[in-house]
């Protein structure tokens, strides 16, 4: 005798929110499977290129067009769905030109968030074009904060200052079904402090309070424990591929 699987709702809405950005009518497969579709309006990837999602352990796949999207499903036969993320055993079976990522997906619900309480440093609320961000972001470099994406935040920005100067930011940007895409930065001087946990922690308790999911998309290892010590649970992964 089969068993359903256990709700998990906070599964349920990271897939619907990637559902609707895959900007086709489409749903994650059942079980571990893979589902690749054809989709030039992906919001998954840069335009042109093959955006990857697995949640959950299964996988969507958006392809610019048809012939890509053949190719691709191809390929993706021979993979497990979780391997379709791992840029490495891409390169295994498909022509690559670059990547981008593998990113972890992490989310939070308020039951099992873990704010950041009696911290030396709290942070303060700012408004989110304020300038001392764009200070901080020269502090940080090109490529930290292009990962962060603070300039392109709708919340206030809340931050840390050291010696009256911001050293620590974050604020998140509004995704569709009322998703909080959750952006950190801190100085390069200012880092295993603890404070982006801080400012974290107050991006994500402002975004709770205002009844949306917060996501936590993370590359390199510090922020994803960041993420995971303030109670985020990583769902998933994605991966976009330039085919060559």
């Amino acid at each position: 005798m089969s068993t359903r699987p256990v709700p998990d709702p906070l599964l349920d809405s990271a897939r619907g929110l990637w559902e609707q950005l895959a900007a086709v009518p489409v749903s994650f497969p059942s079980g571990e499977g893979v589902r690749v579709v054809t989709s030039p309006e992906s919001r998954f990837c840069p335009a042109g290129w093959v955006g990857v999602v697995v949640l959950g352990g299964s996988a969507l796949v958006t392809a610019p067009g048809r012939q890509a999207a053949a190719i691709v499903r191809d390929a993706f036969a021979e993979l497990a769905a979780t391997a379709v993320a791992n840029a490495e055993a891409v390169r295994e079976v498909l022509p690559v030109a670059r990547v981008l990522g593998p990113a972890a997906l992490a989310y939070v619900s308020a039951a099992g968030f873990r704010p950041v309480a009696d911290s030396v440093r709290s942070a303060e609320q700012r408004p989110g074009d304020h300038a001392e961000l764009r200070n901080l972001e020269k502090l940080a470099g090109r490529e930290d904060t292009e990962e962060a994406g603070l300039d392109e935040i709708t919340s206030p920005a809340f931050v840390v200052r050291a010696d009256g100067q911001v050293v620590a930011a974050a604020g998140y940007r509004t995704w569709p079904r009322r998703t909080a895409h959750i952006g950190v930065l801190t100085a390069p001087a200012w880092r295993r402090r603890g404070l982006a946990r801080v400012v974290g922690s107050a991006a994500t308790a402002h975004a709770l309070a205002a009844g949306l999911l917060p996501q936590w998309r993370a590359r390199v290892p510090a922020s994803r424990q960041v993420a995971l010590a303030l109670g985020f649970r990583e769902l998933g992964t994605q991966l976009s591929i330039q085919l060559g």
